[in-house]
């Protein structure tokens, strides 16, 4: 039996690609190929980030929330939620900003995981209906013909197994398990730098300088 047949493979991976597609949509399918696309890219660097931050939670400790300025580190979400720390002064816009972004990114990932689950439960299929094409020519295929009929329909269910089993499923589970993987780290920064400010904000506003209308209120 010849494995390689661009034919068969052709006709069980466009008929997948296509079928998903108009079983998710456009906007759906985009969703999947971004997260493919990052799969492929190079993970959350969390050391980094932390590293970065801690020169932020350095100079709140040291020249106060009301005159620090926000640090970037590339990361758009803490960039964000570095700026609202220092706006708002308070470590529940931080929690708020947060809670925005995982939503966010945790539908995202639900949705291409989906995407990508659909494919792979509609390879299978593809592989059938190639076979039941390669089994319907058997009436017209002559005597010689036969064999490479035979080979054809068998070819193309493998293939849709193979789809199914060692392409589509792994990579839904690949980009759910990346996803996993980043919000824990995430989560593990927010709670760190959270504690860290927290421990800065007490001290400084209480360091801060009384102006007229607070000690008229205290006199």
């Amino acid at each position: 039996m010849q494995l390689l047949d661009p034919l068969s493979a052709a006709i069980v991976l466009g008929g997948t690609l296509a079928a998903t597609l108009l079983r998710c949509g456009w906007r759906d399918a985009r969703a999947a190929l971004r997260a493919l696309a990052r799969l492929a890219g190079r993970p959350f660097d969390s050391a980094r980030v932390r590293a970065e931050l801690a020169a932020q939670v350095q100079e709140i400790g040291e020249d106060g929330i009301f005159r620090a300025e926000a640090h970037h580190c590339g990361d758009g979400e803490f960039d964000t939620l570095s700026e609202a720390l220092i706006r708002h002064r308070s470590v529940e816009a931080l929690h708020e900003g947060h809670a925005h972004y995982r939503s966010q990114r945790q539908a995202a990932a639900d949705t291409a995981a989906r995407v990508l689950g659909e494919a792979a439960e509609l390879a299978p299929v593809l592989g059938l209906a190639g076979t039941l094409v390669a089994l319907g020519g058997f009436s017209a295929a002559a005597d010689a013909d036969y064999a490479r009929s035979i080979g054809t329909a068998v070819i193309t269910t493998l293939y849709g197994l193979v789809l199914a089993n060692f392409v589509f499923a792994p990579l839904a589970a690949a980009v759910a398990r990346r996803a996993r993987i980043e919000e824990g780290e995430r989560q593990e920064l927010i709670d760190w730098l959270a504690a860290a400010v927290e421990r800065a904000i007490p001290r400084q506003v209480a360091e801060r300088p009384v102006d007229e209308t607070d000690e008229k209120a205290a006199a």
